[in-house]
């Protein structure tokens, strides 16, 4: 089951977080790491009711935040579409949960939410070297927009978007 997060998940959250910080660690992804995504990112998520998980029973399988907030490094980028769009940031999966289709759920649940408030346009990052990411986009029929330099990170992030049915 998706769900909105709560304050109460916020542990969870971050155990799932730190896991994934040190299997992309394993394939010298650096996206992410000890600062960034930290608490006070996902409980600001929580409070703008952002950010969503799937659940299964009291465990957490995975998150994902979903909202209007462009980075301004989007700027730059030549979009398809000028439409109102919603924005894929931070994503991840409970190792405990992997290969069992939850990051699959979790992009149809985004795709579903924007169409349920009427936006019909998608976009999102991820950095260039985050094979998984860029992978499950193009899964998605995601097409690739540019390149930006972000977070302060020494490899570009790829820019996806995506015009979805009405």
């Amino acid at each position: 089951m998706i769900r909105k997060a709560s304050l109460n998940d916020i542990n969870n959250i971050m155990d799932i977080i730190k896991s994934t910080v040190q299997e992309m660690k394993t394939y010298k992804n650096t996206q992410w790491d000890e600062n960034y995504p930290q608490a006070k990112d996902f409980i600001e998520d929580i409070e703008n009711e952002d950010l969503y998980v799937e659940t299964e029973g009291e465990e957490l399988k995975g998150l994902i935040c979903i909202n209007y907030i462009e980075p301004e490094e989007y700027e730059d980028l030549k979009w398809k579409s000028n439409d109102k769009t919603m924005v894929i940031h931070r994503m991840a999966v409970n190792p405990k949960f992997r290969e069992q289709g939850v990051a699959t759920k979790l992009m149809k649940f985004a795709e579903q939410l924007a169409l349920d408030n009427n936006v019909f346009y998608l976009k999102t990052d991820t950095y260039s070297i985050n094979t998984k990411m860029n992978s499950l986009f193009k899964k998605f029929d995601f097409n690739f927009v540019g390149e930006m330099i972000f977070l302060g990170k020494e490899k570009p992030f790829y820019c996806y978007d995506k015009l979805l049915k009405k």
